[in-house]
């Protein structure tokens, strides 16, 4: 049985980051994983190229059961199934629980585990990729922000963001998470309304100009959704949806190109994780994202055709390409 002060679900890119610089930092760390991951893991600890090189052994957990308690309960696995992963973990003491998934169905899930009062908020806009010998490519690091789902700044929410800080993994606690999310949310959809169809690094689709409308589009229709319930989204993400969503379209495309440059130069390998399932031949988390988009869409009565159009495009990559 395990006590850890962090044990991160999942160890694809973005729980291998975490979890490796952690461990480096000398906290202590349970990876929880599966199968021949579990078992490279066993083997070759976290091996982190690209931004940082560093390798750390790490402790992997495979049977839930196995961990008794853990400070902080992370979620960095695919959004897929998340309720009945959770659920494995039931048994487990948790003080802090978040979910770096995509989507804004997360903190319900964790809250439906582990307690609504256990739950942070969280977003993160780091990037990675798992390569073929099992090592981790660490392309983005820009930051990783925590709060309290209610609002307002916390003790607890800035102990963790301190500690992944100084390990190496920028963050910040903010007191605005839904907005943050919800905003995140908005440009992951642009996003990946167009990777999926562009199938390119991102730099490329952002700087062409109707890859960067079409993104542009996207942000705003998530903002009309966002405002029918009463959410303003903010330009504290990775990028400046409220700016996106005002103005004139053009003004809009601008500033998406503006990132497509930014990306070229600084991170000119960066591609959306959707785009790396899509090659991967992995399955896509298309109903907990913009499935729910849409669903809610519907229920308020927010008119969404271009998500819809990404939703069904999306949705059918997933089932020709045998993903399902």
């Amino acid at each position: 049985m395990s006590d850890v002060e962090f044990a991160i679900l999942g160890a694809g890119a973005m729980g291998s980051i975490l979890g490796a610089h952690l461990a480096r930092a000398g906290h202590s760390v349970a990876m929880l994983a599966r199968g021949r991951r579990a078992q490279t893991l066993r083997a070759d600890g976290l091996r982190i190229r690209g931004i940082v090189e560093l390798a750390t052994p790490v402790e992997v957990i495979e049977d839930p059961q196995q961990l008794r308690s853990a400070r902080v309960f992370v979620v960095t696995t695919k959004a897929i199934d998340t309720a009945a992963s959770l659920a494995a973990f039931s048994g487990a003491k948790i003080e802090s629980a978040f979910s770096i998934q995509n989507g804004v169905m997360k903190n319900d899930l964790l809250a439906e585990t582990f307690g609504k009062p256990a739950v942070l908020g969280a977003l993160a806009n780091i990037s990675g990729e798992l390569l073929p010998d099992g090592a981790v490519l660490f392309t983005r690091n820009v930051n990783v922000a925590i709060g309290e789902p209610a609002g307002g700044l916390s003790t607890r929410a800035a102990t963790i963001s301190r500690a992944l800080d100084s390990a190496g993994v920028r963050s910040k606690a903010v007191a605005d998470i839904q907005s943050q999310e919800w905003s995140k949310f908005a440009g992951w959809v642009g996003l990946v309304g167009v990777a999926i169809t562009a199938r390119t690094n991102t730099w490329k689709f952002l700087l062409d100009p109707g890859g960067a409308t079409v993104l542009v589009r996207l942000v705003r229709e998530v903002n009309q959704l966002a405002r029918a319930q009463g959410i303003s989204l903010t330009d504290d993400s990775m990028f400046p949806v409220a700016t996106l969503s005002g103005g004139t379209e053009a003004a809009a495309v601008e500033i998406m190109q503006g990132f497509g440059r930014q990306f070229r130069d600084k991170s000119p390998e960066h591609k959306l994780s959707t785009l790396q399932d899509v090659e991967a031949g992995r399955a896509l988390e298309v109903e907990e994202t913009l499935g729910f988009a849409v669903r809610r869409g519907q229920e308020l009565g927010v008119a969404l055709p271009l998500v819809e159009a990404t939703y069904y495009l999306a949705g059918t990559i997933d089932r020709v390409t045998g993903l399902r």
